[in-house]
């Protein structure tokens, strides 16, 4: 429940509001007063893990904040029964439509695995979800732009990432239509998984303008003795709990308040991982020598093994991983930081713990070897070409 859930997370929106501009404040106070700073900062490695941790930190904030406010608008605005809709029987033009999808349904990998887990229980195919759940994190609008960005405006990053990242999609999503069998996904909730429910979805009433809430089914819970109930309670498949009545009168105040709400929980969840993936990316710049990350960077086969592992490892969201990436252009090969970029957002640590409340644990490991497979031999074949960032 939302005030629960407040409770152990120990903040709301109203505080992480007041709160957030005034971190991002005092990290652009420090980052102006820097050059006076460095004076006093005899240590060059010091120097330069504070540049680049800075670096990061702050141009990676624009994005995470745009990131989670539209997937935060997505997840309250539209349901998996309008992106069901969308995707269409046949299994070739339905791998290609959930590869594509993204573009207009911007949903950051931090949130895919509970909106995918609702797609299969509502009979959308397993390929198609597992299509869909590794598309959208890389081909998202926002994910794109900060591509973009983070790669000063080369059009080019932003074409190999998108283009390659959709085609690998649907590349798994078709291998996984030929090995697909029945019991790969799990069928009941477990008391952990109460969380990845309904969603709600908003409205507008064209003669009388005012909001409505419709809901698509109660809420199915089966007890451990394997009874079958209902509850009144209306929840969201972000991964977050919320408390609403059936029936219950919906404001424009308390939209507002839900979308608040879901950015809120979002910015801690995506936070966290982003200060830490910094953390540990300005200390590999920093601490390892150049001579030995050349050493590593410059081998067609361990770069990508070595950036493939990073990005299983940080979790970083796919909005601001572009930003991590960067730093290791010229130190690693075109192959190993496009591998990096692709492999992130389809699967790491986070969205590995999510994917056990949804999938069997065999069907995550062939999950898990797949990608791998298809992002490694990307990364060989861009270095083979000898693709220039």
């Amino acid at each position: 429940m939302l005030e629960r859930r407040r409770e152990i997370r120990g903040t709301s929106p109203v505080i992480l509001i007041i709160l957030f501009p005034l971190v991002l404040l005092l990290l652009l106070i420090i980052f102006s007063l820097k050059s006076q700073l460095s004076l006093k900062l005899q240590n060059t490695m010091l120097q330069s893990f504070t540049t680049i941790f800075l670096s990061i930190i702050l141009e990676a904030i624009p994005f995470i904040i745009i990131g989670v406010f539209i997937s935060s608008l997505i997840q309250v605005f539209i349901s998996e029964e309008t992106i069901a809709k969308i995707i269409p029987k046949n299994k070739f033009i339905g791998i290609f439509i959930a590869g594509i999808v993204g573009i207009v349904f911007p949903v950051c990998d931090c949130a895919i695995v509970p909106i995918v887990r609702r797609l299969l229980k509502k009979g959308v195919p397993l390929y198609i979800g597992v299509t869909f759940m590794l598309s959208v994190p890389i081909i998202n609008p926002v994910v794109l732009v900060s591509t973009y960005y983070a790669f000063q405006s080369n059009s080019h990053m932003v074409l190999l990432r998108g283009g390659i990242g959709a085609l690998s999609a649907m590349l798994i999503g078709f291998i996984i239509s030929k090995l697909e069998t029945q019991d790969n996904h799990k069928t009941h909730r477990s008391s952990s998984e109460h969380n990845l429910c309904n969603r709600w979805i908003y409205t507008l009433n064209g003669a009388s303008s005012k909001s409505k809430l419709h809901t698509y089914s109660n809420y199915h819970e089966h007890d451990h003795a394997g009874h079958h109930h209902h509850d009144d309670e209306e929840h969201c498949s972000c991964g977050h709990e919320h408390k609403h009545k059936a029936g219950e009168k919906v404001t424009l105040t308390k939209v507002v308040w839900e979308i608040l709400e879901h950015t809120s929980l979002e910015l801690q969840d995506v936070g966290k991982f982003v200060i830490a993936g910094a953390f540990l990316s300005s200390i590999m710049q920093v601490a390892l020598p150049r001579k030995y990350m050349l050493s590593i960077g410059n081998n067609s086969i361990n770069s990508i093994l070595v950036m493939i592992g990073l990005a299983f490892l940080l979790s970083v969201c796919s909005e601001t991983d572009a930003f991590i990436a960067r730093t290791f252009v010229g130190q690693f090969t075109s192959g190993s930081i496009i591998a990096f970029l692709i492999f992130g957002p389809m699967i790491d640590i986070k969205n590995t713990l999510m994917l056990t409340q949804a999938f069997k644990p065999k069907f995550i490991i062939k999950l898990i070897m797949l990608i791998f497979t298809v992002c490694f031999s990307i990364g060989i074949i861009i270095n083979l070409i000898g693709v220039r960032l």
